[in-house]
């Protein structure tokens, strides 16, 4: 028989499938928006996190307890946080003056914005947090689910830690005996210096007839004078977790024509590529800095200060003018040299040495790290030549470069921002 109608019911299941498809596209739309928004907010919490991290270290680096110091961790921590962008890079970060920054003298202690910190307490603060909010993220697919906008905060905290590694000259300076004041009517620190005041570094207020020019081998008996002038015209030892005792008996040329290389004078075939300068090469002697006291930053007559010579690229000024006498007659780095090749040179770590230890030894146990600054070239050897004292390298407020990597560092060496939190 001849089928002439249609089956039954079927004219009732017409379009149940755009109706499913249409409700599996929602469904779908609304996992695709769940996927990307929150990525996206999870992208833009990762971008906010680098710079609330950038923020904090770059504000616990100021934090070296003098008065000024909260303004310059917030101003540092403002200065480095905005140079970050979030939201794929798009936007930049807002970091507010006296909200976004805070301190505390304990990690987990309550965090104060600078102004409502007591002056009596500044010196304290020993941690700083960036707490950086990103608000007004509108989602892409979720807004057609009520969704409206969102906002990721990230924070950081940071604080200054002794660090693991940082690069010391193989010379040692002599703990002394303390004087009753210092020439600023400042007390002396615990191993009898005063910061400004001028140093022997070698070799005649060391060893005497020993043999011992206060030289520091960190690894006797290997190496020797190669050893030693390689540390100096290279950074220097960077390991300074250092328990055994060092020492080096003997003086050379090669280890006064290396101490040269950081004043940008240089003999054979050494050069500004092979052997960085400082970015001045200009000596401070009693000829050239009567005062002999604070050539860093301080005053003595018209000659230029040790920062404002570095403004200036200065190069060495000659023996007549400096007042010494150097062996070899050496090439001087041009101003141009010493401005494009210049790196923090005559700002050294020094070991702090018992040299009344020398006689009964070749070896003598390493005391504490200096920050000194490098004052003149070295004529030759068997001549003295003098530092200036700049303060214990653990002790926030030194200048000496803290370029060390955070660690354990036995408290020796200085101290350089690490995340805390």
């Amino acid at each position: 028989m001849k089928r002439t109608g249609k089956l039954p019911g079927r004219r009732y299941q017409e379009g149940a499938v755009a109706i499913i498809v249409g409700l599996c596209i929602v469904v779908l739309v609304g996992f695709l928006g769940l996927v990307a928004d929150l990525g996206r907010l999870f992208i833009t919490k990762t971008e906010l996190s680098n710079a609330a991290d950038a923020c904090a270290l770059a504000a616990a680096a100021e934090l070296k307890g003098d008065a000024e110091s909260l303004n310059r961790a917030e101003n540092a921590g403002i200065t480095v946080g905005q140079r970050n962008n979030v939201n794929f890079q798009d936007d930049a970060v807002s970091v507010l003056v006296n909200s976004d920054v805070t301190f505390s003298d304990t990690l987990t202690g309550t965090y104060f914005t600078k102004n409502a910190v007591a002056a009596a307490s500044i010196p304290n603060m020993k941690y700083a947090k960036c707490t950086l909010p990103q608000t007004g993220i509108m989602p892409w697919f979720m807004q057609v689910m009520g969704a409206g906008a969102q906002t990721v905060t990230a924070h950081a905290v940071a604080a200054l830690s002794p660090s693991q590694t940082n690069c010391a000259i193989p010379v040692g300076l002599c703990q002394q005996t303390p004087p009753a004041s210092c020439p600023d009517g400042t007390a002396p620190d615990s191993y009898g210096f005063c910061i400004g005041k001028w140093y022997g570094s070698r070799f005649t207020a060391g060893g005497g007839f020993t043999g011992s020019f206060n030289l520091i081998d960190y690894s006797p008996p290997a190496g020797g004078a190669s050893e030693l002038s390689a540390l100096l015209t290279g950074s220097g030892q960077c390991n300074l977790n250092i328990s055994n005792s060092v020492g080096q008996t003997g003086m050379q040329q090669s280890i006064a024509q290396a101490w040269n290389t950081r004043f940008g004078l240089y003999q054979g075939s050494e050069s500004v590529s092979t052997a960085p300068p400082d970015f001045t090469g200009f000596a401070y002697t009693a000829t050239s800095w009567v005062s002999q006291f604070n050539a860093y930053n301080g005053t003595s007559g018209a000659t230029p200060n040790f920062l404002a010579s570095r403004v200036a690229n200065a190069v060495y000024q000659g023996d007549t003018a400096a007042g010494i006498t150097l062996i070899g007659n050496p090439r001087s780095a041009t101003t141009a040299q010493l401005d494009s090749n210049g790196a923090d040179r005559r700002l050294a770590l020094m070991p702090i040495v018992n040299c009344g230890s020398w006689a009964g030894s070749q070896t003598v146990p390493i005391q504490k790290f200096a920050c000194v600054l490098l004052l003149q070239p070295m004529p030759g050897p068997g001549s003295d030549t003098f530092v200036e004292y700049r303060g214990q390298a653990d002790v926030p407020g030194n200048p000496c470069a803290t370029l060390g990597l955070p660690g354990a560092g036995g408290g020796v060496g200085p101290k350089v921002p690490a995340l805390a939190r």
